[in-house]
């Protein structure tokens, strides 16, 4: 029915009861069975997924602009591995030569921001397949059977579609499938378990055919929530990790995203490659499209690496707030700031490019550091190293105002994950054990004795430095910005004064 239809429905029916009543015929059961039929028909639309969530039109349209694997960076590992899983998709002859069965799924897992669902549409134009894509939320629903059946639908409406553009696959692409498929518990029957029940019905192709072949693709950040039926072989085949880029990777995440920026001539995105350490995908492109809106509130025609540098610190920790601190928290962040510094620079010397007084996002102050060097294998020195540059900032207020303050808070919070992975890993006196295993009375204890050792260590390491607090906090409190190399100039000052 048109949308006019509709309207002048709605006018006209008001008008014919209005009219009954006024010849006295009685309405009540009349009106009572239209509410009926209406109810019936809109339950029937919400069963069906034509009502509530949008089931059959914003998330499941192919996509207007094909996306290609030349056009993912950093992902080299996964994309070789996902095109090798795709070719069995494609090469019919040799797969019926080996015996080989199809693939009914690919799980990608990894963190937000790598480019999962990039990765699930490049895989619908690397097999000439038709793409449709959904949410795991959109299978959600406060009605029994309402997620199940959405689920036949999504499986149908790929077949039809196949057949319709004359296509030999279709790619289903489900993305936070931990919503439908996370572990039943063997208890009470929910709508989640029925939801995950037909999936897994329509991944065993019990009611489907093998021409068109439908390969389901699927995306989480947190695959150990997921139930171990649908993870088994003949259901997802293949579990890729779609990682957080290399420094390799990401410089060619930024290549892709510069392509259409002018940048100035002596730009390095190898440099901010550097600095973009453990950056995703996602916030690569932000970076560039930040730095872009810097170039142009400057008024300058081209990109310049200060643009690219104020970009990264923007994404890392939010852009400049307006905060008008008082003078004493000013000092006291500088303290604080400068006790992180000092740390850092004595157990990694060279890493400080910065210290700063300038408020970002919720920090009222912040420490930039140098480009370090992609790093995956940690020793128990370095952790150790790593906490202690974590607690310096607290010890620092602790020496100089004789208590801490509130803005100690993520710092701890770093400080006891890394405690944390120490335990995880056997690098503790505890030696080789199962987290899960451990009492909370144990953990704690070794947690407590852990930081409060390095706690000490870093008073009285800041304890040698005392001098650098001092001059360090004039240029701070006047220029609010300390550089890299003026800071090491006064650590180097320091130094000479104690062994002379």
């Amino acid at each position: 029915m048109s949308k006019y239809g509709k309207e002048i429905l709605i006018g006209l029916v008001p008008v014919i009861f209005a009219f009954l009543i006024y010849r006295g015929y009685n309405v009540i059961p009349l009106i009572m069975a239209s509410a009926f039929i209406i109810a019936l028909y809109f339950m029937a639309k919400t069963r069906t997924g034509s009502v509530g969530v949008t089931s059959g039109s914003k998330g499941r349209t192919k996509p207007s602009v094909k996306m290609t694997f030349e056009d993912i960076g950093g992902q080299d590992s996964a994309k070789k591995e996902l095109v090798e899983a795709l070719d069995f998709l494609i090469k019919h002859e040799e797969i019926k030569k080996f015996g080989i069965r199809p693939l009914k799924g690919i799980l990608l897992t990894g963190p937000p921001g790598t480019g999962k669902t990039l990765l699930a549409k490049a895989s619908a134009s690397y097999t000439n397949s038709v793409f449709m894509s959904a949410a795991g939320s959109e299978f959600v629903e406060m009605y029994v059977g309402v997620g199940a059946s959405r689920i036949r639908d999504l499986f149908k409406e790929a077949r039809t579609r196949a057949e319709k553009e004359k296509k030999d696959s279709a790619i289903i692409f489900i993305d936070e499938i931990d919503v439908i498929g996370g572990k039943r518990d063997g208890g009470q029957q929910r709508e989640y378990d029925q939801t995950l029940n037909q999936l897994l019905t329509e991944m065993d192709g019990m009611h489907t055919s093998t021409s068109p072949r439908i390969l389901i693709m699927a995306a989480t950040n947190r695959k150990e929530m997921l139930d171990s039926a649908l993870l088994r072989p003949g259901r997802f085949d293949r579990h890729i990790q779609v990682d957080l880029p290399d420094k390799k990777g990401r410089l060619h995440i930024l290549n892709i995203h510069a392509k259409n920026k002018p940048l100035a001539e002596n730009i390095s995105l190898d440099k901010i490659a550097q600095e973009a350490y453990n950056f995703s995908g996602a916030q690569l492109e932000s970076l560039m499209n930040e730095a872009a809106i810097y170039a142009m509130r400057d008024n300058q025609t081209t990109i310049e690496q200060r643009h690219m540098s104020l970009a990264v610190d923007k994404v890392l920790m939010g852009e400049k707030t307006d905060r008008e601190s008082t003078r004493e928290e000013k000092e006291r962040v500088a303290m604080h700031e400068l006790g992180h510094a000092i740390i850092a620079e004595a157990v990694r010397p060279g890493s400080v490019s910065q210290v700063a007084l300038t408020p970002r996002g919720q920090a009222l102050g912040y420490v930039r550091h140098n480009p370090q060097k992609d790093q995956y294998l940690y020793t128990k020195d370095y952790l150790e190293g790593q906490i202690m540059i974590a607690l310096g900032g607290a010890s620092a207020e602790e020496i100089f105002y004789g208590s801490r303050s509130t803005g100690s808070r993520n710092d701890f919070e770093q400080a006891v994950n890394l405690v944390r992975t120490m335990i995880d890993s056997g690098l503790t006196k505890l030696g080789i054990v199962n987290p899960e295993m451990l009492s909370k009375e144990e953990y704690s204890k070794e947690n407590n004795e852990i930081l409060e050792e390095l706690a000490s260590s870093t008073k009285m390491l800041l304890e040698q430095y005392r001098i650098v607090f001092e001059q360090s906090l004039d240029i701070l409190m006047k220029e609010e910005v300390l550089s890299g190399d003026q800071f090491r100039q006064l650590m180097e000052q320091c130094r000479q004064r104690v062994t002379a």
